[in-house]
């Protein structure tokens, strides 16, 4: 007997208390610096080759990172997702070579950008256990490329020829397709007069003695130094207007609009008689004022004299193509990508560049504009055509449009014509075919994830100009070709361009800039068009876009040759990077460089601006870092689909913080409950784990297996919602809420709490491996608390192997039983609320069943009061007067229950908090613990 009035015994030293060192919240500041330290000392990347030598390679290749700017979160975004096909690849078995570098142009200055961009890689967890990364600038690279140019030489694929291309002035380089995005603008909108010569009073005689001005409008007036032509649409009309001292010249349906901005007072408001009534429409004050009406042809040669140039233009067949906008004149100037897409070739139009490779003015445009930025020239020009009444409409007049900006440093470019060296397309390749159309063909053997890649491709290289290669800079891999000096002629040698490269690998790039010419070509060479003897270099460099789609043939390819198994990419690369990898293969090897592509959406704020341009605080990659964490960065790679852009925001943010949070409080638990286990000694054999122990363990067999299918498929969304969602429906509110009495209560040693920790080893393992090619930092930090580990890391494991399909019976029966659990669970939480009961221990349940649902729960009578998480549970034939149905699901078939919460019966005992109605005297504790306890 106890002794009256003694204190009651503090029974919390029985208890099996959860003990673990992993923090719910984490504390990324700490732990992840810590856990790179650790795979440093370990020689994690040397491990991970070494456990797989031997094993299937995997090659993963990524397009090279440019080097000179910060890493911002769209970037990221590209690097972790690498990172996690890359960890998995390896831990599913594969020897995983990931073809990494830096795009360096050739700038020896770039080396601190590398550092300090790979010091923020290596704290995403991404280059940890990686080889050394490549950079173009490498004089063995340098080499392979400039053999890849040997062979496009051989083949007949190198064109040369003056093209207006995309240029930033802000950066002094030209640009690609691919490396340009439209942007929002406002630009002035110019009416300009164009005085016509003689020549028009010669045709039209009405026109004698009178000033005519042929009008254009334009919304970039930078551009007129370079106009050489006026085009005119064959088809439209034409009309010389009379206004005032003047004659202009527009499209006739075009004249209204136009002099509405040019001169207002030749128009009036009149009313117009329609069937629903009069309205006010504009009107000509007097039509007598046209002069002349003329087609397009009529027009075409006539001549006309630059507004501000000594200089004159001729009329063109050309034009418009519709008459929506503008005059119907239309400025062009070729060498400045103005105008000349409906102009025929054949007409030769001089391709007059007057911009220089500075970005400025040249000499041909004289003063004031002479050394002045292209761009900075528009109110210059204003100013000139003001000056000459050349101006028709306000110098303030803007109009906001849509324009091209360069995707580095975000600023307008413009086209300009210089001569370049291109990859002929449409030149044939042996077997007859074209480059361009063996591309499309290997696009279509590619594997595309997602589909919509194979389709995107082939359209890009259908459309796609002949590609330029050649840039006009000083630094980078050289353009090994020679000038005669004597009739100009090219020398494209893929000799030439052989013996180049042999000397780039034993040196650098820059020794064909030091090396006279003559060394390379050989004393006894001679000019095949002249028989010259002199000549000079070309001084243009290879185009950092051809250094990058060499990649797969200057890396991969000394190792074990093309093409890779993946590439990974962002989808705006389908018409950059590649595209161009596709056709410099193709061109070489006719053949693919990849396998198999993933591309993915762009990462976006919450605007849907690029991360590339956002000015959101998160955008930068290492201040993203310094505040969340890298744990975070690398799920939000994996929390969209990413098939689309990849939004990120301040709720976005705080929902990935708070799925980590969940993600570890069900690691704590399962680590907290395996203080003390010994897999190896305490683990219970399968066909002896207790029946909901049997059922966790096949509801993580099934979800293993989903998310080693969604991981295959590259679909990492799935990844997480799987495990997200078992984490908290299957473990946090189901397992665990039903087996934490058991756990806590039960005999340390007894098959009841062995049988639990059993499966919460297994739990754990898995989803710590599951997650590691995610939450790298977090899985490594837990692996080193999980008892009887198999390795000194998680990375040094392999991915968990379902353990095949559940038992139907138990999947049955379990189906039924949570159900049940469920629908109760509902009526305790209201009844506890109602009735002021407390805790649901305090409660007993009382279930109303007949025929064979009351027989099943019969059969399981003793499982009840653990699922429901009450003292008993009790099972009448007719319901009580305060029962109510149960909502059960269709495990049921229909079978009509009732339940009723009531107080528990008997004594509370002081060790597990449930109610018996024998509690041992003795002991003070009820038979459950008693036993526990003996």
């Amino acid at each position: 007997m106890s002794d009256v009035g003694a204190p009651p015994k503090d029974y919390r030293g029985t208890l099996n208390l959860p003990r673990t060192e992993l923090p719910p919240q984490g504390e990324p500041e700490r732990v992840e610096p810590r856990m790179l330290a650790r795979w440093s000392e370990l020689s994690l990347g040397a491990r991970m080759r070494e456990q797989r030598t031997g094993a299937e390679p995997f090659v993963l290749a990524a397009r090279p990172l440019e080097a000179r700017r910060p890493l911002h979160m769209g970037q990221a975004l590209s690097v972790v997702l690498q990172d996690i096909v890359r960890k998995y690849r390896h831990l599913s078995g594969r020897r995983c070579d990931f073809l990494f570098g830096w795009d360096t142009h050739g700038m020896p200055s770039e080396d601190d950008f590398l550092q300090q961009k790979e010091a923020v890689l290596h704290r995403l967890g991404g280059l940890g256990s990686e080889a050394k990364p490549y950079r173009t600038q490498d004089p063995a690279y340098a080499a392979r490329e400039l053999r890849e140019l040997a062979t496009l030489a051989r083949r007949g694929l190198l064109s040369r020829r003056k093209q207006p291309l995309l240029w930033c002035p802000e950066e002094q380089k030209v640009l690609g397709e691919h490396e340009v995005e439209e942007a929002s603008r406002l630009s002035p909108s110019v009416y300009v007069a164009f005085r016509a010569g003689p020549e028009v009073a010669e045709r039209f005689s009405s026109l004698k003695g009178r000033e005519v001005f042929f009008v254009t409008w334009t919304l970039a007036p930078w551009s007129l130094p370079g106009n050489v032509a006026l085009s005119v649409n064959a088809d439209f009309e034409y009309v010389f207007y009379e206004a005032g001292q003047r004659v202009l010249c527009v499209a006739k349906d075009l004249l209204a609009k136009v002099l509405a901005e040019v001169k207002a007072d030749e128009l009036v408001m009149k009313n117009a008689r329609l069937p629903g009534g009069d309205v006010e429409t504009v009107a000509f004050d007097d039509l007598r004022k046209i002069l002349v009406y003329a087609s397009g042809e009529d027009l075409a040669g006539l001549r006309y004299q630059h507004p501000f140039l000594e200089r004159t233009g001729q009329v063109v067949l050309g034009g418009p193509s519709t008459l929506e906008q503008g005059t119907g004149l239309v400025h062009v100037a070729p060498g400045l990508g103005q105008g000349d897409a409906e102009v025929d070739p054949k007409l030769g139009l001089e391709l007059y560049n007057p911009v220089g490779q500075n970005g400025r003015y040249d000499e041909t445009v004289g003063t004031p504009l002479q050394g002045m930025r292209v761009l900075a020239a528009d109110s210059v020009i204003l100013e000139l055509l003001a000056e000459r009444g050349a101006l028709l409409n306000a110098k303030k007049d803007t109009v906001e449009h849509s324009l091209p900006h360069c995707r580095s440093c975000h600023q307008p470019v413009i086209r300009a014509a210089s001569a370049q060296w291109f990859i002929a397309l449409d030149s044939p390749l042996p077997g007859g075919k074209t480059l361009r159309e063996r591309a499309m063909e290997e696009a279509d053997r590619v594997q595309w994830r997602p589909d919509s890649g194979r389709g995107a491709l082939r359209d890009v290289l259908e459309k796609r100009a002949d590609g330029c290669i050649s840039r006009k800079e000083s630094w980078g891999v050289p353009l090994p070709i020679a000038y005669c000096e004597g009739c100009g002629e090219a020398v494209v040698s893929p000799e030439l361009m052989e013996r180049v490269a042999a000397t780039v690998e034993k040196a650098d790039a820059s020794v064909w800039h030091r090396t006279p010419v003559e060394e390379f070509l050989g004393a006894d060479f001679r000019c095949a068009s002249c028989g010259g003897s002199r000549f000079r270099r070309e001084t243009d460099t290879l185009d950092p876009q051809f250094d990058a789609a060499c990649m797969f043939s200057a890396v991969l390819g000394p190792r074990q040759g093309l093409p890779a198994d993946l590439c990974l990419t962002e989808r705006e690369q389908l018409d950059g990077w590649l595209a161009s990898a596709m056709v410099v293969s193709v061109g070489t090897r006719d053949a693919s460089p990849y396998r198999t592509c993933f591309t993915h959406g762009s990462g976006v704020d919450a605007h849907g601006q690029k991360l590339s341009r956002s000015q959101e605080r998160d955008a930068d990659a290492k201040t993203f870092v310094v505040r969340y964490g890298a744990e975070v960065l690398r799920l939000w790679a994996a929390f969209s689909d990413l098939q689309n852009d990849v939004p990120l925001s301040d709720a976005i943010r705080e929902a990935l913080i708070q799925d980590l949070a969940k993600l570890r409080h069900t690691l704590a638990f399962a680590l907290g409950h395996l203080s003390g286990f010994e897999p190896a000694r305490d683990s219970v054999p399968a066909s002896q784990l207790l029946p909901l122990d049997a059922w966790a363990r096949g509801r993580l067999s099934e979800m293993v297996a989903r998310v080693r299918e969604a991981y295959e498929a590259h679909a990492l969304h799935r990844v997480h919602s799987d495990v997200m969602d078992f984490c908290a429906a299957e473990l946090s509110a189901t397992y665990f809420a039903i087996i934490e009495d058991r756990l806590l209560t039960a005999s340390a040693s007894g098959r009841e709490r062995r049988s639990a920790q059993t499966v919460l080893f297994e739990v754990a393992s898995s989803l710590l491996r599951l997650l590691a090619p995610i939450l790298s930092f977090t899985a490594e930090e837990a692996w080193q608390q999980l008892p009887g580990r198999s390795a000194e890391s998680v990375f040094l494991t392999d991915l968990p192997q379902p353990v095949g399909p559940m038992d139907p019976e138990l999947a049955e029966r379990y189906a039924r039983l949570l159900a049940m659990r469920s629908a109760v669970r509902v009526l305790i939480e209201e009844t506890l609320r109602e009735e002021r009961l407390g805790s649901s221990l305090n409660a007993r349940v009382v279930l109303a069943a007949a025929g064979e649902a009351k027989a099943f729960l019969l059969a399981h009578i003793e499982e009840l009061p653990a699922l429901f998480r009450v003292s008993q549970v009790e099972l009448v034939d007719e319901p009580g007067p305060k029962a109510r149905p149960l909502a059960l699901a269709q495990a049921w078939n229909g079978a009509e229950l009732a339940a009723e919460v009531l107080p528990a019966w008997g004594a509370k005992c002081p060790r597990c908090g449930g109610f018996a109605e024998e509690v041992e005297q003795e002991s003070e504790v009820c038979p459950r613990c008693s036993e526990a306890l003996s």
